[in-house]
């Protein structure tokens, strides 16, 4: 039976996955350009182009042969550095795989740059690597989890996504997204069993917990949204009408989601490992117990939390300490700063209520069946 369940969801996964995800070369681009790829044959020149008297970029002149689109099997020249700002690191080399950019200008003439390199190929190893490592050391429960994260990358792809640039609020849309996410993943992950159940109640009232703290404090603050570069460009894409205040609240849901999953379902395996470890505790021992446990988890989860939304702008957070000349309070104040403040503090108000919640839901279930609940519903009727 669970085999036969796994081989229909991964067929789901596949008749369902957005077959542009991986684009076509040599087409055009919402901006009028082409994009192909090609391989470096021969730098032709290099050095260092003069921005101001005293700052300079790298750049090359190189000869590419195109390997895709209607112009596969060409020589052309291209030029790295020329439009776009570069640095040593991005420097090619003989052999390396592009993407170029063909640009027609005004009088007629056809240039090309390098648009960016090709990193397929070690994303592909990687993510096999990856794939082994979980089948290996996970075995079959391995294997489902593969398939609820491809099953979360459609509900991304093909509702998410696609309902929030229809106009759609999109903290409604991260709130039925996620459900959908959270009820296919664990119990393909973990089983349809009271353990699961109980991650999922834990998961869903955590949820909606943290949904209304991040819309209570994002109103507080006055967050627009438009702090972020990407959200500057929606906001001027043609035909795109976006609330980015309600994509601020709806990327907090579901970021917070992936971290709740976690704890809920480990606090949920702690209380019944417990249970089957000495059936004499009652429910309300096997809550102090799990909850002794989960403050450690708290402790460990919440500053991870943290490292990992300080990870992804630490970039941004060097920016701000080299600037310097400002206080602290003043570099909290931005909105960009507080955006991520706002995110981090509210993540980790819901994984501390998750603790408590999802104890307490498997502490209850440990001595609920499900044959006493159908039993019971017997004699109603």
């Amino acid at each position: 039976m669970k085999f036969l369940t796994t081989f229909i969801l991964i067929i789901s996964v596949f008749l369902t996955f957005p077959q542009n995800v991986f684009g076509q070369d040599g087409q055009d681009n919402p901006g009028g350009e082409k994009k192909y790829e090609g391989v470096v044959k021969k730098i032709v020149e290099e050095g260092l182009l003069e921005i101001t008297p005293e700052i300079g970029q790298p750049y090359q002149k190189i000869e590419v042969e195109i390997t895709s689109g209607d112009l596969k099997g060409q020589v052309v020249t291209a030029e790295q550095g020329g439009m776009l700002i570069t640095n040593e690191v991005q420097k090619v080399k003989v052999g390396d795989q592009l993407i170029l950019s063909k640009v027609e200008k005004i009088d007629g003439t056809v240039r090309f740059y390098v648009a960016d390199f090709i990193r397929r190929t070690p994303l592909y190893l990687l993510g096999l690597a990856f794939i082994a490592a979980v089948i290996a050391v996970g075995g079959f429960r391995g294997l489902s989890s593969l398939i609820g994260l491809a099953v979360s990358f459609v509900v991304l792809l093909k509702f998410i996504l696609p309902k929030v640039l229809e106009g759609e609020n999109p903290v409604l849309v991260a709130i039925i997204g996620s459900f959908l996410i959270m009820l296919t993943t664990l119990y393909l992950a973990h089983g349809l069993n009271r353990k699961t159940t109980a991650a999922v109640l834990g998961t869903t009232l955590s949820l909606i917990l943290t949904g209304l703290g991040a819309w209570y404090f994002v109103d507080l603050a006055q967050l627009s949204g438009m702090a972020s570069e990407e959200a500057g460009f929606l906001s001027v894409l043609p035909g795109v009408n976006l609330n980015l205040q309600g994509l601020l609240l709806g990327g907090i849901i579901i970021g917070a989601l992936g971290v709740l999953d976690d704890i809920t379902v480990s606090q949920s395996a702690i209380v019944f490992e417990l249970h089957q470890a000495n059936k004499s505790l009652s429910w309300l021992e096997l809550y102090r117990r799990g909850i002794r446990v989960g403050r450690d988890h708290i402790a460990s989860m919440v500053n991870t939390l943290f490292l990992a939304y300080a990870g992804a702008s630490l970039p941004l957070m060097v920016l701000f300490t080299a600037s310097g000349g400002e206080p602290f309070t003043a570099v909290i104040n931005r909105e960009i700063i507080a955006s991520e403040i706002v995110r981090t503090l509210v993540g980790s108000l819901g994984l501390i209520a998750a603790v408590p919640i999802t104890t307490a839901f498997a502490a209850v279930f440990t001595k609920v069946k499900l044959t006493d609940f159908k039993l019971k519903t017997d004699l109603v009727r």
